[in-house]
């Protein structure tokens, strides 16, 4: 694979690269040109081990040998750039503690239905806008077990890169999709054998334990934005609301602790 040393923020080849800490401006960017950002050693394996194709590797020359490898073992011959610590954060607008970054190209992603029909355990997101707690709610989802994640419209990008650096690169592992025709999705599931569950707090809510206790073969757990929680469309396209029991004078959790709860409770045993 060609290693091409660059000495210039300016330059054309590194255009990908640039401005990666203005959130609004990557997410018209990224899926406009069909790629997001793989960010340190780990990660970028990750995600080529998972079949995603990359444009190119920006990285510096300490991890230029680790980056070598990655690429080799997938079979992958795109052009490396390497440049000077330095200049990484002249291109990127941030310190980049891991050394590398790829451009990776953006996977197809499969329909609502098709996604989850070899599904048990599916987390549903809804207005989640905090990349961190998304990346959070994959990486629960990777190791507690939920099958699948199915993000609505109004929800964070799981491929921004931050997301992907908070999971650890699990968005790569946990299959998912976003939906297209939301709240509609979730009558779908609904038809595809699932119980649909809204995490919520309501004063008919079911108490989290009392839910699990009943033993669905499927369930659907949707989880809410970190401020107004469910949508009234959400509430009424649900089978269910369920509620997680709190103490000490608190009613809720942050929705990545939430989900994290949820998944255990409901795990497939």
């Amino acid at each position: 694979m060609p290693v091409i040393l660059v000495d210039s923020a300016s330059d054309e080849r590194l255009a990908d690269y640039r401005d990666l800490t203005d959130v609004a401006l990557r997410r018209l960017l990224e899926p406009e040109r069909g790629l997001y950002m793989a960010e340190g050693e780990k990660v970028i394996s990750r995600a080529l081990a998972a079949g995603h194709e990359p444009f190119s590797v920006l990285v510096s020359e300490r991890w230029l040998p680790g980056i070598e490898n990655a690429l080799s073992r997938a079979g992958v011959d795109v052009p490396v750039y390497l440049a000077p610590v330095d200049l990484l954060e002249s291109i990127t607008g941030f310190q980049v503690h891991r050394g590398a970054l790829a451009a990776m190209r953006r996977p197809v992603l499969p329909s609502v239905e098709e996604l989850v029909s070899p599904a048990r355990r599916v987390v549903v997101l809804e207005g989640v806008v905090d990349h961190t707690n998304v990346g959070a709610i994959f990486r629960s989802a990777a190791g507690i077990g939920a099958d699948a994640i199915v993000v609505a419209p109004t929800c964070a990008d799981p491929l921004y890169r931050r997301s992907v650096k908070v999971s650890m690169g699990t968005v790569f592992q946990v299959p998912w999709t976003r939906a297209q025709d939301w709240p509609a999705d979730l009558g779908r599931m609904h038809e595809a054998g699932f119980v649909v569950a809204g995490l919520a707090l309501a004063d008919d809510a079911v108490a989290l334990d009392e839910f699990a206790a009943l033993g669905h073969e499927k369930v659907a757990i949707v989880m809410g934005s970190e401020g107004d929680g469910l949508s009234r469309g959400a509430l009424r396209s649900v089978d269910a609301v369920v509620t997680i029991p709190m103490a000490g004078g608190v009613d809720s959790l942050n929705v990545a602790a939430a989900s994290a709860v949820a998944m255990w409770e409901l795990r497939v045993r």
